[in-house]
């Protein structure tokens, strides 16, 4: 069993930071890449970022820029620095942790950009 645990999500005004965390636990082999989704009021869900096993990332068009994925292998962890925020960022945010054999998903985090 795979448990990926998100937090850093919360409350920002416009032009603000925050950074996402997602942890993962219990039986992680082989991981390949990690990602995060998000999914706005309305919308249907998006990739935001990934970031592959030798470091290599991709951005969505939207986030290019303002947005920053990273992971620390040794702590199964994957992180998404959100800067400048608009309220289009509004979402629940998905972490997902790629293996040769499925996709995990963490249980989303909510990311409100408001004044």
């Amino acid at each position: 069993q795979v448990q990926l645990v998100e937090s850093g999500g919360g409350l920002v005004q416009p032009g603000g930071s925050l950074r996402l965390s997602c942890a993962g636990s219990g039986n992680i082999f082989s991981i390949n890449a990690m990602g995060w989704y998000r999914q706005g009021p309305g919308k249907q869900r998006e990739l935001v970022a990934r970031i592959t096993s030798g470091g290599s990332t991709n951005y969505a068009d939207s986030v290019k820029g303002r947005f920053t994925i990273s992971r620390d292998n040794a702590k199964n962890t994957v992180y998404l620095q959100m800067n400048s925020l608009k309220p289009e960022d509004t979402a629940v945010y998905y972490c997902t942790f790629d293996t040769s054999f499925r996709r995990f998903w963490g249980q989303g985090t909510q990311v409100t950009v408001s004044s």
